[in-house]
């Protein structure tokens, strides 16, 4: 066996194993995330809080490929603004996440779009769920684009880098079950 074989046999191995912890890490994750959501309200169905749990994590693991991540978000986004990238701001991640969330209708957990500093160059938007008739704050920030596709999620009042507000025109669209109208998306 040549040296370059070695070599490539060792770099597969490693991705491999990279891979295996990746599935290992986002397996927790979604179990916790689902425990997470099942304890917003008595009568949130354990069935929809799997559902959108898996949908959650496998869309954003999906969308960093889609997106072709490399490094971190911030680098992603200059990639995008010197034009090599097209998608991959925090609003791209929230609403395509959002879509393939809103595409479920759940009946025991509602979507919310979270903001931070709308307008501003530091603005982020997430995702969070809760539990029908709470409020935004005590809701689940669902988050893709803060860990380049590995999802983050926490308590909305738990986020120590945002003070999220719900933004009421998007958190109407990932809320309107019955129409599709088009996204506003020269705004984020």
């Amino acid at each position: 066996m040549t040296s370059k074989t070695k070599i490539a046999v060792v770099l597969i191995f490693a991705s491999a194993l990279c891979i295996s912890a990746a599935n290992a890490s986002d397996a927790y994750s979604i179990k916790k995330l689902s425990e997470a959501l099942v304890a917003l309200a008595p009568d949130v169905d354990p069935g929809e809080a799997e559902q959108l749990s898996v949908t959650a994590h496998t869309t954003a693991r999906s969308l960093a490929r889609q997106y072709h991540i490399v490094l971190n978000p911030e680098f992603q986004c200059f990639l995008i603004n010197i034009g090599l990238r097209k998608r991959g701001y925090c609003g791209h991640w929230a609403r395509d996440i959002g879509e393939h969330l809103k595409a479920l209708k759940f009946r025991t957990l509602v979507l919310h779009w979270g903001a931070y500093k709308p307008g501003t160059t530091g603005e982020s938007n997430c995702v969070v769920i809760t539990a029908r008739n709470q409020p935004f704050q005590d809701g689940i920030v669902i988050d893709g684009w803060r860990r380049a596709g590995r999802l983050y999620w926490a308590k909305v009042t738990k986020d120590d880098e945002y003070q999220w507000k719900e933004d009421a025109f998007y958190t109407a669209w990932l809320q309107d079950y019955r129409h599709l109208y088009e996204f506003r998306s020269t705004v984020r």
